[in-house]
């Protein structure tokens, strides 16, 4: 009995230390005395304890963030700008044995591939085409991530910081451009008010009495001021006539 229970122990002591569980959003690679021997799916599994060594990959997509960077644009204009990178591993075996750390070596690679893509752009270019930029760093970074086992879903570029100089320059450019659209439309509103008026002023001149009308309106509207006034009417014959004498 003494002996079973060794035994029984020394299995135990075996077994236990080989137990692993491998989550659904991990792949487990084997190494066998230091050399790839496989990759373990989840589920529970168990390896050869001290002979081998099993490291956990996670698979799930992954975003990155891509610390500001300092550029020169085309047109010699200095910004900041930062990106997120969302990447996932394709093949665990090889991110694993390709790189020392897979996601460091990313990260790295795409502040160099945004510094690169976005110092080949004016700075209006990088403003107005945010999303060509982003798909120039992401097939950059994926065609060199590919060998590490890594896929490059997509890139974003975030936030893009202007000098302080640039910004009130901006700034001064665009209240101009607003003031120039107000008194673009001022006068397109003065233009259709005096196309109005003598529209108006026409059709009264043709309309027999019409500026009889128009005058009686006119001083009903006066004659709710208080103040006195003094107003001598003309018919129209006279000043016709007088118009006529004149001339």
């Amino acid at each position: 009995m003494p002996i079973l229970l060794i035994i029984i122990a020394i299995i135990l002591l075996i077994i236990i230390p080989g137990i692993r569980i491998v989550n659904q959003y991990e792949r487990g690679v084997v190494l066998r005395l230091g050399k790839y021997s496989r990759m373990l799916k989840p589920g529970f599994r168990v390896i050869i304890p001290y002979i081998d060594h099993m490291t956990k990959v996670d698979v799930r997509t992954t975003p990155m963030d891509i610390p500001k960077q300092e550029v020169i644009t085309r047109d010699n204009v200095t910004v900041n700008v930062d990106a997120i990178v969302y990447f996932r591993v394709i093949d665990a075996p090889k991110a694993v044995l390709e790189t020392t750390n897979y996601a460091y070596a990313t990260s790295t690679f795409a502040q160099t591939a945004l510094r690169d893509v976005t110092g080949n752009f004016d700075l209006d270019e990088i403003l107005s085409k945010r999303d060509e930029i982003s798909i120039k760093i992401r097939e950059i970074v994926d065609a060199q991530t590919d060998k590490w086992g890594i896929d490059i879903e997509n890139v974003k570029l975030q936030n893009i910081e202007l000098p302080s100089d640039m910004k009130r320059a901006m700034a001064k450019q665009a209240e101009a451009e607003r003031e120039r659209r107000a008194a673009i439309i001022s006068a397109e509103g003065e233009k259709a008010a005096a196309a109005a008026v003598a529209e108006a002023a026409h059709m009264l001149a043709q309309t027999p009495g019409g500026l009889n009308i128009r005058t009686l309106q006119t001083l009903e509207k006066i004659s709710t001021d208080p103040s006195q006034k003094t107003v001598i009417l003309l018919p129209n014959d006279l000043t016709d006539a007088i118009g006529k004498v004149v001339r």
